[in-house]
Order: structure tokens, then sequence, then C-alpha cells
């Protein structure tokens, strides 16, 4: 899901010439904000169709690849849960555009042995079940998988509201087969051989790469502003919201 072309244009559509923030009512269409710029079929109906090409025009040439962000961590421990919530998916809903995220549910488990219990984890076993549903997540929804894993993190409780979140193309009993029916071990599995190839191994979490990469001085930098390096590491023209332009966040999808 692209979100950074329709929060953009809220900021144009709420924009006078100044530069100062006014309300305008919305366009008389059956399309939410997020789905304007879409289809040029859709622009015309709500009436944006000028807003949508300038959008258009200040994206980043799509031939620089995204920065790579791949998030090592765990689904109750608490470093990971503000990681998640007041530093990544912030960051992602302003610079999706320039940024790929991945996310490896894991961190300091172990895999073991066992057939019915094939893993141990730092905070115990609701800790398992959660990195097994956030595993299940990130592989049925792909691309929506960030903010149903951000919806979770930043619940008072992470297991329980994961039952109620769904994406359009994904039904609940679809996460739950998931986990039941050992396509969740593989994925585990996977992401355990993940974090088990790190070079310098992980010595705590949440552990953040750059291009493949983990270095002390990025991993200080994305703790106190992951926008900033996102923005300082991105080699191609950096989008208008690097350089100040207001960005509206959107956090509805919970």
């Amino acid at each position: 899901m692209k979100l950074s072309a329709p929060l953009a244009l809220l900021f144009l559509l709420c924009a006078d010439g100044s530069g100062s923030a006014v309300s305008h009512p919305k366009p008389p269409c059956r399309y939410p904000p997020s789905q304007w710029c879409r289809s040029l079929e859709i622009a015309i109906e709500c009436k944006v169709q000028k807003q949508c090409m300038e959008v258009n025009a200040t994206r980043p040439n799509q031939a620089v690849p995204p920065v790579s962000v791949t998030l090592y961590y765990e689904s109750l421990c608490p470093a990971c849960r503000v990681f998640i919530t007041q530093q990544l998916f912030p960051t992602w809903t302003m610079l999706q555009d320039i940024m790929a995220v991945t996310l490896v549910p894991y961190g300091n488990a172990k895999e073991l042995p066992s057939p019915n219990s094939p893993f141990t984890c730092q905070h115990g076993e609701p800790e398992c079940r959660g990195n097994l549903i956030e595993a299940c997540i990130i592989h049925l929804t792909r691309h929506s998988s960030l903010q149903i894993i951000y919806c979770m993190e930043s619940a008072a409780d992470v297991l329980n509201a994961a039952k109620p979140l769904y994406a359009p193309s994904v039904s609940w009993s679809s996460v739950d087969s998931c986990v039941n029916k050992g396509l969740g071990y593989r994925l585990m599995h996977a992401n355990a051989v993940m974090t088990r190839a790190l070079n310098p191994a992980h010595t705590h979490v949440p552990w953040v790469t750059f291009n493949g990469e983990y270095s002390e001085e990025n991993e200080d930098k994305a703790m106190s502003s992951l926008f900033n390096l996102v923005c300082q590491l991105y080699k191609g023209v950096k989008p208008p919201a690097c350089s100040g332009v207001p960005v509206r966040l959107d956090r509805s999808f919970c």
C-alpha cells in the first residue's frame, strides 16, 4: 500500500497559497483520501487530478534503490516495541517511497530439536506465540504487514490485539491456520537462520541493519532519529519530507 502520495496530497489540499493550513471540504467522491491518486479515473472523480500530478512530480527517482532497513526483534521486547511504534512506523509512513522495510521476529529466541515446542524465547511462551503470529502476518500480508505489526505492538496486549486485525485479502482464519499447521514453524526457522547469519552476530534487540550492514554509529542514529538517518542514507534526490515539508501522519490503521 502506498501512502506517501495521498499523505502529501492531504497537505496540498489543506494549505493555501501562503503555506498556512486552512480547512476545505472533502471532494465529493466515494473513495477515501488514501485512494485518490491510485488512478486517473479516481483522481478525476474526486477532482484532485492537478494535486495528484504535483505529488507524482515530487516522487523519488525509481532507478535509485531505496534504503533497505531490516529489523531483528522480539514481539514482547519493550525496547523493540518502542522502536517500532516511535521510530520505524512513523518514519516509514513519511518515507516509504525511499525505504524498504524487512521485519524478522525472532531476536534472542533459540531453536530446539523438538517437533512440539521447537523454540524458546527470552520473554517466555507468550513471546514465542507472538513471534509466530507476526511471522505469519508478515508472510501473508506482505506490503501491509508493517501497519498490522504496528497496531499489535502499540496495543496494551500484543497477542490479544492480533485477532481483530486483518488485511482486506487475508482473514484471521488464514493467520490461525499458518500458526497452528506447520507453516508458522517453517517461517520461524527461516527467521532463525537469518538471525544466526548476522555478521557481526547480534548482541541485543532491536538490531537494525541498513542496506544489509550493521554499525554502532547507524544504530545510535536510528534510535534517536531513524527519519533523519534514512534521509541521509538515500542516494537519490531527497523527497520533500526530508527538507522539512510538513507531512500528515495517518494513524488510523488500528
